[in-house]
């Protein structure tokens, strides 16, 4: 059978144009179902069954891998026996009704309104830095934008007259409002610590990284994670914790689930309404 992978890897190489990555995951997990098939007898292509292939699947699962690896080695299992069936090598595809494991969703991470509270108050210092730090957590909690959406964007997007930002987003756009107290934070950012962040430079981008370059999501996860050190939050805090909390915590209060719905841009309002079933999470 070792052959016939060689011959399906040069398939995907010359006919479907993957990339060299990709073909090197297909040939590494065909081989290593090679390996057990004949571990248990199976050495040639139309011995295979449905049923040994599940049983490779429940191997696979009583390894401890993870759901997420068991689904991308059954994909390159699948395109594999469906070529060799698609070119008459054998009679039957034994894998077109094999069925992934589901993958459990991880439940978002939602902080309380006093872990909240606690990590926008540790950036405190009156450096560029830490200023503009705080500006952009200010931000994200009170609109839940994503991180992406935060770094990307400029300063035309800001309007700080009646408060709110400008995103877009999957070639739509939406205006989110921010309170007071976000208010003051970018107002305190753009009067005293951008111009200093750019050194003389010149930026279309509302917030800038020390070198007066782009924010980059990289350089914001890693600003959230020292905070929530700092704020001595156990839960395993990122970018989007924030927006999960913005979330949560404005369905709590009694808003309107269609409003942020469109505040968080989410196509399907299920996606919103998922928020409900982590209020025992926080606390008010």
């Amino acid at each position: 059978m070792l052959s016939d992978i060689e011959n399906f890897t040069e398939y995907l190489r010359e006919v479907k144009k993957t990339s060299r990555n990709t073909e090197i995951s297909y040939q590494r997990d065909l081989v290593q179902l090679l390996s057990y098939l004949e571990g248990q007898g199976i050495k040639e292509l139309n011995k295979v069954t449905k049923t040994s292939l599940n049983s490779y699947i429940l191997y696979l699962e009583h390894e401890g891998r993870a759901t997420t690896t068991i689904s991308r080695m059954l994909a390159s299992i699948k395109a594999f026996f469906h070529y060799e069936f698609s070119i008459g090598a054998i009679a039957k595809d034994p894998a077109e009704l094999l069925r992934a494991p589901k993958i459990e969703k991880k439940a978002p991470t939602i902080l309380s309104v006093e872990e909240v509270e606690v990590l926008m108050a540790q950036p405190k210092g009156k450096k560029p830095k830490e200023i503009r730090d705080k500006a952009m957590l200010e931000l994200l909690y009170a609109t839940g934008i994503r991180v992406s959406e935060l770094v990307h964007l400029e300063l035309g997007d800001l309007n700080m007259p009646v408060g709110f930002i400008t995103c877009r987003a999957d070639q739509k756009e939406r205006n989110i409002p921010f309170d007071r107290k976000t208010k003051r934070a970018l107002a305190d950012y753009l009067e005293s610590s951008r111009d200093l962040l750019l050194k003389g430079g010149e930026s279309s981008w509302l917030f800038v990284n020390c070198n007066g370059k782009a924010m980059s999501r990289q350089g914001f996860w890693k600003i959230i994670k020292y905070y929530g050190e700092m704020a001595g939050i156990q839960s395993d805090i990122t970018p989007h914790s924030l927006r999960h909390s913005f979330a949560a915590h404005l369905l709590k209060s009694g808003a309107d689930v269609r409003a942020v719905q469109t505040m968080l841009g989410h196509s399907d309002m299920a996606t919103t309404q998922m928020y409900t079933a982590y209020f025992g999470q926080t606390k008010q």
